[in-house]
């Protein structure tokens, strides 16, 4: 009888796994007799499941409310002859009060999420998030609510650190992971509130590292983002990015409208670099030259040249093509011109946009760098002196 019921055991577990998976066992059929599914292991959960178990709880809610001013013109109707009738100046007067614009406020609300990242309560975020709110509400998973202060937010890197009130010990805080160990293919667990959906999880796999903001249209951003598949939908912005493991890989902050299944979260990497500096109230300085930037290999410039519609001759070698030049930028003061390839900078060589965006993201606010530049069949040496950028 024994030997039977493990029979009957393995039949059922086989047939389990063949319909869901090593790791989706789960109970046998109910044809099977009560006591024996009794006897089965237990399903196993899932490693999703068990990190978020790990972070959830430290995943907040973002609630912002500010109010805008707006000037209203008047309604057409109270310009209108009929208006005069000594019937309507009974009940309105002159209509002199409806005739003029007036200031009228609104209250704008808006949602985000965050992650406790420091046991005195410290919060991240993203800055489009809490920019230019009135005020802040924490709202945890265990539902209690706070306050929140805005300690500080850099538009650039779009990070912001929030702080709310709390005893000691009394709020579960995440763990931040090392994003430069991710490798592409890794899973990544996305954890917030899209769509107004408190406690949302969703998975997928980390798509590309190091996607520049700039190739993903936001160029008003200095970011080089992790990709994922993960579904990240408004309301995820500034909730965490997850390792398989639960750990914190990233802070989820971009998605495209014109894509299906492709979302962006910072680095946690880069907040470790920014968070410090905006607990303690610091102004992020970003320094930028104002140019427009593509790759030049010597292939794409031999089918410029060899176009007769062409406006211009481009020297067949690599570099960095100058695409534009933004005005009142130290670019345009330096001499720069569009078609100048840019093959060095302070000797060394620069084959890539990427390259030259990261040498100049590497400088301080004022300092000189020198560019050597291909101008047609000419070298020229080429001094620029980053400014700040403005957020």
């Amino acid at each position: 009888m024994l030997g039977m019921m493990i029979r009957l055991m393995a039949i059922a577990l086989s047939v389990t796994i063949l319909v869901g998976g090593p790791l989706m066992a789960q109970a046998a059929p109910s044809a099977f007799p009560p006591a024996l599914v009794a006897q089965l292991p237990v399903a196993q959960r899932s490693f999703v499941a068990d990190a978020v178990n790990r972070v959830g709880a430290s995943v907040v809610r973002v609630d912002t409310e500010r109010i805008v001013t707006r000037t209203v013109s008047p309604s057409p109707f109270f310009n209108d002859p009929f208006f005069n009738d000594p019937f309507f100046r009974q009940f309105f007067g002159d209509g002199s009060q409806f005739s003029q614009p007036f200031e009228q406020e609104q209250r704008q609300q808006g949602q985000g999420s965050g992650v406790i990242i420091d046991p005195d309560g410290i919060i991240l975020t993203n800055a489009h998030v809490v920019s230019e709110a009135d005020t802040v509400t924490i709202r945890l998973k265990d539902g209690r609510t706070f306050d929140g202060e805005v300690l500080g937010s850099d538009a650039v890197t779009d990070l912001a650190v929030v702080k709310i009130k709390v005893a000691d010990g009394d709020i579960p805080v995440a763990t931040l992971g090392d994003s430069d160990q991710v490798q592409v293919g890794d899973w990544a667990i996305a954890v917030g509130n899209p769509l107004g959906l408190d406690n949302t999880v969703t998975l997928g796999i980390v798509s590309t590292l190091n996607r520049s903001s700039a190739v993903v249209g936001i160029p008003d951003k200095r970011l080089d983002f992790i990709q994922t598949d993960a579904a990240i939908n408004p309301g995820n912005s500034g909730g965490p990015l997850l390792s398989a493991n639960g750990d914190v890989i990233g802070i989820n902050t971009a998605i495209r409208a014109n894509a299906n299944g492709i979302g962006f979260s910072i680095p946690i990497n880069k907040a470790k670099e920014i968070a410090p500096r905006l607990i303690e109230g610091d102004r992020i300085a970003h320094p930028y030259i104002g140019v427009q930037i593509a790759n030049l290999t010597p292939e794409l410039a031999k089918d410029n040249n060899d176009d007769p519609n062409s406006t211009v001759l481009l020297p067949e070698i690599e570099g960095v093509i100058v695409t534009g030049i933004l005005p009142n930028t130290p670019a345009a003061s330096s001499g720069l011109r569009r078609g100048d390839v840019v093959t060095q900078v302070d000797g060394k060589s620069i084959t890539e946009a990427q390259d030259l965006q990261d040498l100049v993201d590497q400088t301080e606010v004022g300092q000189e760098l020198m560019l050597t530049v291909r101008r047609g069949d000419r070298t020229l040496q080429v001094a620029v002196k980053t400014a700040e950028l403005q957020n």
